[in-house]
């Protein structure tokens, strides 16, 4: 099997198979460091993660299928998951999202052709206290309006 991730990132997964008693207790922190250096876990970088850690194939993309910090394809430099969870909705996330869609020129799922944003609804993120919400790569923001929407999106561009 050909190794799919730099030698340094799989000798980090070894490193990771060491320190749990449990094999299986490092697929997390290995699929993170595979995300980490490719961007989104492929295929065949799930086939190398089950082979690694002695898992199957089917159980690694149950895993990275479950958790929304795991991609199974390319995203944008800027991901942008938007809550959609009953407290988010009750606040505003349509016109949150409605408001992204116009103003990034895509739709939810989709990546900008500059490949600068991706757009996705999520469930629960749990910040309901700050509804509605989304988080950019791991930072979180929440109160949102189209104005303050407006305002993140250009520091960012």
């Amino acid at each position: 099997m050909t190794i799919p991730v730099r030698p340094e990132t799989d000798r980090r997964i070894d490193e990771l198979l060491r320190r749990f008693p449990l094999r299986e207790s490092a697929l997390l922190p290995a699929l993170h460091l595979i995300q980490e250096e490719q961007g989104y876990v492929s295929e065949e970088s799930m086939e190398y993660a089950a082979a690694k850690i002695g898992v199957s194939a089917a159980f690694v993309a149950g895993v990275v299928s479950f958790y929304t910090m795991f991609h199974r394809s390319p995203v944008g430099r800027h991901h942008i998951q938007v809550c959609q969870t009953l407290p988010c909705a009750l606040r505003g996330t349509r016109r949150i999202m409605k408001h992204l869609e116009e103003r990034l020129g895509i739709r939810r799922g989709e990546t900008t052709a500059d490949g600068r944003f991706s757009l996705v609804a999520v469930e629960c993120l749990g910040a309901c206290d700050t509804a509605p919400m989304l988080q950019i790569n791991d930072q979180e923001f929440g109160r949102l309006d189209p104005q303050r929407l407006d305002e993140i999106l250009e520091r960012l561009r």
